[in-house]
């Protein structure tokens, strides 16, 4: 079987392609990058190792896409995944994001029509309405924010957030584009016969990540951290109460080994892939475990002011994964965070050359 990954020298895509190649070494495995992120050729040897092919190339330009080999499966992890892309200090334009995670999407759309190969669609947990989020029915303890129980939101457990939560908007720019492109997906899947899944994705990180303030904040925490550095907490009074889980590339990698293996398998096209309940943290939890790791003094600072678009509290329920692919995180939190921490301070020097914070 050959599974063409974009976004391969990212970190998810990267992790994945090393996963699969470990789990199954019959798997041909190449991807197309076009190494826009900073840091992301750092991965070429990482890739090199397990036998990935690399061509450079862009979702963007269809011709990039035809002159790759055929795949039995396309899984893309190409886009921007940052909530502020595409706003002002987003650090890209809205065409620019609009082009890369919905244009991209388009032009894969159109590359499975035309060759036949399946699609799995790495979507995210963004989709999901920031105001009913933000809306959910929570209360304050001192180190986070939790469920309160009582009123019924459709769509919400103690579980956490499920597939049949809202979609509504305002969602943040990358959030639509990724809805859109699941819609668009859903279509051509429909139309012209070929397999397709979606997996909503929470929060992604572990060691190898640099992550961004908006973007696999557990592990910009600990680089962070790592190179002397002092995050704040933002938003919600400042205090760090707001709440995510996370997971690992590699036990995502898992869910969509399954899927690949299983092309028939009568399981709903679109499920969440996170953490849960056991592998959530709020940033005060986070700062509290990097401050004891890294030794360091003093008190994190907060800024009461919330950003545009953010959440207090958002977990994952994978229950469907669960049903449908006997899916579900192995790896705890506390492991990972401690592995993370461990890799950020073994490699300083190499996150000081890449990060761009």
């Amino acid at each position: 079987m050959k599974i063409l990954i974009t976004g391969i020298c990212g970190y998810v895509g990267s992790r994945v392609a090393a996963r699969l190649a470990q789990s199954s070494p019959g798997l041909e495995i190449f991807g197309l990058d076009n190494l826009s992120r900073r840091g992301s050729e750092s991965n070429l040897p990482f890739l090199e190792k397990f036998g990935a092919r690399f061509f450079h190339g862009d979702v963007r330009v269809p011709a990039d896409l035809d002159a790759l080999p055929h795949a039995d499966w396309i899984i893309d992890c190409a886009a921007n995944p940052s909530v502020l892309a595409g706003t002002v200090g987003g650090g890209t334009t809205s065409a620019q994001l609009t082009g890369i995670n919905l244009g991209g999407t388009l032009n894969l759309l159109e590359h499975c029509r035309q060759r036949g190969s399946g699609l799995i669609l790495l979507s995210t947990s963004r989709v999901y309405s920031a105001d009913a989020l933000n809306a959910l029915p929570l209360r304050k303890t001192p180190l986070r924010f939790t469920a309160a129980g009582g009123k019924a939101v459709p769509g919400f457990s103690a579980h956490g957030v499920s597939e049949k939560f809202s979609t509504a908007a305002p969602l943040s720019l990358y959030g639509a584009t990724k809805l859109a492109s699941e819609v668009m997906a859903e279509e051509y899947a429909c139309a012209f016969g070929f397999p397709l899944r979606i997996n909503r994705a929470g929060v992604i990180g572990g060691p190898g990540q640099f992550g961004k303030a908006d973007q696999g904040i557990f592990s910009f925490w600990a680089c962070s951290y790592a190179l002397g550095l002092r995050p704040k907490f933002i938003g919600y009074g400042g205090r760090g109460l707001q709440v995510r889980d996370w997971v690992s590339a590699e036990e995502v990698a898992g869910l969509l080994l399954r899927q690949v293996r299983n092309p028939g398998r009568k399981a709903p096209r679109t499920v969440n892939v996170g953490g849960g309940t056991k592998n959530s943290m709020s940033l005060l939890e986070l700062d509290n475990f990097c401050r004891g790791f890294f030794s360091a003094p003093g008190r994190t600072e907060g800024i009461a002011a919330t950003r545009p678009y953010d959440v207090p509290y958002y977990v994952t329920d994978s229950g469907l994964a669960e049903k449908h692919w006997g899916w579900r995180p192995e790896e705890t939190s506390a492991k990972r965070l401690e592995l993370t921490c461990r890799w950020a301070l073994e490699n300083t020097d190499f996150i000081k050359r890449w990060w761009k914070r």
